[in-house]
C-alpha cells in the first residue's frame, strides 16, 4: 500500500556538520530537523547507523542491532553529567571531510572515558533506564559487547583469527573473558544505551516537528559482526568457519565486474526451521527505531547472486532461490504491518516485482536513471504509480549537478532539457520539482541535489575501496531561503507533513 504523500531529505547523520570530526546526535542534528520542518519536509531519510567496519561502510557494520558510537554526541554527554565539559571543549570544529582513522583515535577514548564514569556513577533513573535497556536487549547485547571488546583486544583482526577456542565460542573461554572484562562489559553497555538513548530524543524532537525518520537495512552482514561469531549456524561457512559463499551482485550499470561485497550467505533453510526468529527480531528492532525502512537490495530476498568465495569478482555466480513470501509472512504475523519499501533498483525480474505487489509494499524510482537510456524511462514520473518512492538520485550516484558536469552524454542531457525544459535554477531544480509533482507517494532528496554540489560531494563510489561515506555538510548552507523555497513547492505538490501525535515527555539520561 502507499505511504501518505510526504517529501524528505537524505542525509546520513555522519554527514552533519557537528565538532569532533563526525556527524553525531548532537545540537547540529536537531538544527537540520528544525531547517526539515520550516521547509515543510516530513522525512528525514538516514542510511543504516551500526557500529562500522572494514571500509566505514554503514552497509557493513559489526553488528545488525547495535548503534555505531560515533554517532553519539559528546556535548550531550557532557550536559547529561557523563563526562567533564572541559574534556569536550577543544573538540575540532566542523568542518570538512570525516577522516575515519583520526575520528576513532580522538573520539573513541572520550566516549569510553564518559561511558566508565556513567557505569561507575550511575544512579536513580539513569541507573533503572540503564538497566531496562540492558534487558530489553539482552538476546544481542551481551554477545556483541563482548564481541566489540574482544575485536578491540585483538587489534581490530576478524573472529576468525582469534585463538580457536574465542572463535569457536567454547563455553569454558567465555565465561573466562567475561569474568576478566567484566568492567568493560558494562561500559561498552553504556554506549550502547547512550546511543540508544540519544536517538529516542532526537527522533521525539523530529516528532514535535512532524518528521517522520525513514531507515534503511541491509539484506546481508559482515562476516567480521557478532552476528556471524554469535550464530554461525546461520551462514554459509565451511568448518573452519570460514565463508562458502559470498554475496554480491553480476555486472550492472555500477561496475563491469560486478561488485563482491563480500557477505557471507544465509543458510536460509536452518533460518526457516526457527521461524525465521533471527530476522523478525531484527525487523522488530529497525521498525522501533525508524518509521519507514528502506529494504536494500530486495532482490535477494526473491533471489540472491551467490558467488564462491575464492573467486576475485563478481562476474562467476549464480541465482539461487531466497526465502520469499515464507520470510515476510512470519514478519507480518510477528509485527503487524510492514511499514517497509524496497530498493528494487537495476534488473528486476518479473518474479521479484510480483513478490513486492504480493507483499503491497513500495518500490523505488530514480529519476536520474531515468535519462541513462529509452529502457530506464520506467524511472520517469509518467510511468510512476502511487506505490513508489522516488529519488532524485541515492547515495550510490553521483550527484545530479556532478552527472550533468561530467558523467551525462550530450544525447543524455538531451533528453534531459527535452523532458524539462531549460532551468533558471539549475538543473538539480528541475529534477527535483519533477519528483515532487510526480504522483508516487514519498519524494526523496539527497541534500547533495537540493544544494546543487557536484561530485566532489558524492557520498559513494560502489566498488570503490577507500574515500567513500566521508562527505559532510558545511555549517550555514541550509538558509531560511532554501526553506522557504522548499516549503512553497511542498505545499503545492500536496506534500506538506501532517502533524503527528505528541510524544511524552522523557527526561533522557544521555
Amino acid at each position: 500500500m502507499p505511504f501518505a504523500r510526504a517529501t524528505g531529505i537524505l542525509l546520513h547523520p555522519s554527514s552533519l556538520p557537528a565538532r569532533g570530526g563526525i556527524g553525531d546526535f548532537g545540537p547540529a542534528a536537531y538544527e537540520f530537523v528544525d531547517f526539515l520542518a520550516a521547509a515543510g519536509q516530513g522525512l528525514w531519510q538516514v542510511l543504516p547507523l551500526g557500529p562500522l567496519g572494514y571500509g566505514n561502510s554503514p552497509y557493513s557494520a559489526t553488528s545488525a542491532f547495535a548503534g555505531n558510537p560515533l554517532l553519539i554526541s559528546l556535548e550531550r554527554l557532557a550536559q547529561h553529567g557523563w563526562i567533564d565539559p572541559g574534556r569536550v571543549a577543544n573538540l575540532p570544529e566542523a568542518n570538512g571531510p570525516v577522516e575515519y582513522e583520526k575520528v576513532f583515535f580522538s573520539k573513541m577514548p572520550l566516549l569510553a572515558e564518559a561511558a566508565r564514569n556513567f557505569s561507575k556513577n550511575m544512579h536513580g533513573d539513569a541507573r533503572a533506564r540503564f538497566e531496562r535497556f540492558c534487558s530489553e536487549n539482552k538476546d544481542w547485547l551481551d554477545d556483541f559487547v563482548l564481541f566489540d571488546a574482544l575485536r578491540a583486544h585483538h587489534k581490530l583482526s576478524n573472529w576468525n583469527e582469534w585463538p580457536h577456542d574465542l572463535a569457536f565460542r567454547e563455553p569454558a573461554a567465555l565465561a573466562r573473558v567475561r569474568q576478566q572484562m567484566a568492567e568493560e562489559l558494562v561500559w561498552r553497555s553504556a554506549l550502547q544505551f547512550a546511543f540508544a538513548e540519544q536517538w529516542r530524543a532526537l527522533r521525539q524532537h523530529c516528532a514535535r516537528r512532524s518528521v517522520r525518520v525513514v531507515g534503511d537495512i541491509a539484506i546481508f552482514v559482515n562476516y567480521d559482526s557478532a552476528d556471524v561469531w554469535t550464530h554461525p549456524e546461520f551462514f554459509r561457512l565451511d568448518r573452519d568457519r570460514n565463508p562458502e559463499v559470498v554475496s554480491g551482485v553480476p555486472p550492472d550499470f555500477f561496475s563491469e565486474t560486478g561488485q563482491r561485497w563480500g557477505n557471507p550467505l544465509y543458510r536460509w533453510d536452518v533460518m526457516k526451521q526457527q521461524g525465521y526468529a533471527w530476522w523478525v527480531a531484527r525487523l522488530r528492532a529497525v521498525t522501533q527505531h525508524c518509521d519507514y525502512i528502506r529494504l536494500d537490495h530486495f532482490r535477494g530476498f526473491e533471489q540472491f547472486w551467490e558467488i564462491d568465495a575464492s573467486e576475485p569478482t563478481a562476474i562467476n555466480g549464480r541465482w539461487v532461490d531466497g526465502p520469499k513470501d515464507d520470510l515476510f509472512a512470519k514478519v507480518q504475523e510477528a509485527l503487524g504491518g510492514l511499514p517497509f519499501f524496497a530498493e528494487d533498483l537495476g534488473y528486476i525480474t518479473p518474479e521479484v516485482h510480483a513478490l513486492r505487489k504480493r507483499l503491497q509494499m513500495p518500490g523505488m524510482a530514480v529519476l536520474q536513471f531515468g535519462f541513462v537510456d529509452k529502457g530506464a524511462h520506467m524511472y520517469l514520473p509518467q510511468q510512476l504509480t502511487p506505490e513508489t518512492v522516488i529519488y532524485t538520485g541515492t547515495h550510490d550516484n553521483d550527484t545530479l549537478a556532478g552527472w550533468w558536469k561530467s558523467g551525462a552524454t550530450k544525447e543524455e542531457r538531451h533528453n534531459a532539457e527535452c523532458y524539462f525544459g531549460k532551468s533558471n535554477d539549475g538543473i538539480h531544480w528541475s529534477f527535483i520539482r519533477a519528483a515532487q509533482a510526480s504522483v508516487a507517494s514519498l519524494s526523496v532528496i539527497p541534500v547533495q541535489d537540493l544544494l546543487g554540489l557536484g561530485s566532489e560531494a558524492r557520498m559513494n563510489m560502489p566498488s570503490e575501496r577507500g574515500g567513500n561515506w566521508r562527505w559532510r555538510l558545511q555549517p550555514g548552507v541550509l538558509t531560511p531561503e532554501l526553506a522557504k523555497k522548499m516549503a512553497a513547492l511542498a505545499e503545492v505538490t500536496d506534500r506538506s507533513p501532517e502533524p503527528l501525535p505528541e510524544p511524552p515527555a522523557e527526561e533522557f539520561a544521555a
